[in-house]
């Protein structure tokens, strides 16, 4: 079949756009909620209301949809509540390393976690899908729908402020 005729509502078709973009879009949201529950949410929701519209999205728009979807879902849910990034606790339950040396690892991990709290929403989410998700300044300015020169400044930005809050980085 001609990559022009796919449609959306072809289970396979819409199967393969899952697949391709359901945990990018859930670290984009987790990076903007802090919370793995309503990221999980808002991606689910995301995908059945490309489900209901699967006639009326092509393949092509299925990916930008659902960005625009899941952001603003996003947007509704940080009008009622402030956003805190939250961190999976990564630190091996057995360890040789020093009481000194944890004790310093910590103190770095809550500077570190309070620095990216403290940083605007789009410099902080530009940060971790840059660093963390390992995302280029193209494909964080498509998903947030803006230019590569407003993703660079926003990196630059925060870099900067993360550079003054820690010694180190």
């Amino acid at each position: 079949m001609p990559a022009d005729n796919q449609n959306v509502c072809e289970e396979q078709v819409y199967s393969s756009i899952f697949s391709a973009h359901s945990k990018t879009i859930f670290n984009y949201i987790f990076y903007k909620f802090g919370n793995e529950e309503k990221a999980n949410d808002a991606v689910q929701e995301a995908f059945v209301k490309l489900w209901e519209n699967c006639a009326k999205v092509t393949p092509e728009k299925a990916k930008s949809f659902l960005y625009t979807v899941a952001n603003n879902l996003y947007l509704n849910v940080i009008k009622a509540e402030k956003v805190r990034l939250k961190y999976a606790d990564k630190t091996l339950k057995t360890t040789n390393e020093s009481p000194e040396f944890l004790m310093e690892e910590n103190q770095f991990k809550e500077k570190l976690d309070k620095a990216l709290n403290d940083l605007p929403d789009n410099q902080r989410t530009t940060f971790l899908l840059n660093r963390i998700d390992g995302k280029k300044y193209a494909e964080i300015a498509e998903m947030e729908g803006v230019s590569v020169k407003a993703i660079e400044k926003r990196m630059h930005l925060a870099l900067k402020s993360l550079r003054e809050r820690i010694d180190g980085i």
